[in-house]
């Protein structure tokens, strides 16, 4: 029997672990949907640096902190993946530019780097701010090096990153991922049940 059809939009940041426990979660609508993601980049951290810095200077308060990071590695021992320590930020702008050109080459492009965006930085702990890493997964990931070149020098990108925002901030988005489900708005790493039920009553809908 042929799967429904289900379109959506997540907004994400790749130096966001919530965000990848999201990504990871979402992959497993595919067993019950054909899925049309819209993957909205933002950029969250954009006054960090891309030589990094400790994600205490990020601003949160030690306790919430602690426990964000308490509830990040529970979701990843859910899921079946080891992260590395979260005490590293790092500026996402380049990557996400990135993934933003590689779009026009397909899902057959895109989604491996996307992966490998995520992966490279939160269980490999690759700076990826930095250029040299970021054109060594491009290649990886069969990203063409014209369009690597294209994503930092195109103003376009940097355009959509920006529109990317406003988008968000006028649809209610509170912080990263966000998922948007039909009629629903999800924000968090959420449950692989809620993100079920919000697809179930999505294609319900239609």
């Amino acid at each position: 029997m042929d799967k429904p059809a289900l379109r959506l939009a997540v907004l994400s940041d790749y130096i966001c672990p919530f965000c990848y426990i999201g990504y990871l979660r979402l992959e497993k609508l595919r067993e019950h949907f054909e899925l049309a993601v819209n993957w909205v980049l933002v950029e969250i951290h954009p006054e960090s640096p891309v030589e990094g810095k400790p994600v205490e200077d990020l601003g949160y308060p030690k306790t919430k902190l602690d426990s964000m990071l308490g509830e990040l590695g529970d979701m990843a021992q859910a899921e079946g993946v080891t992260l590395v320590p979260h005490t590293f930020t790092t500026n996402s702008r380049q990557a996400l530019l990135l993934a933003e050109a590689s779009k026009q080459h397909g899902a057959d492009v895109f989604y491996p780097l996307h992966h490998r965006l995520f992966e490279s930085f939160l269980v490999e702990n690759k700076n990826i701010g930095d250029a040299t890493v970021l054109k060594s997964i491009a290649d990886e990931c069969g990203v063409p090096a014209d369009t690597v070149e294209q994503a930092w020098t195109d103003p376009g990108y940097a355009a959509t990153l920006q529109k990317n925002l406003s988008a968000a901030i006028q649809n209610g988005a509170t912080g990263t991922p966000t998922f948007f489900i039909g009629k629903e708005i999800l924000t968090g790493a959420v449950s692989d049940a809620a993100l079920l039920a919000a697809a179930r009553s999505a294609t319900a809908a239609v």
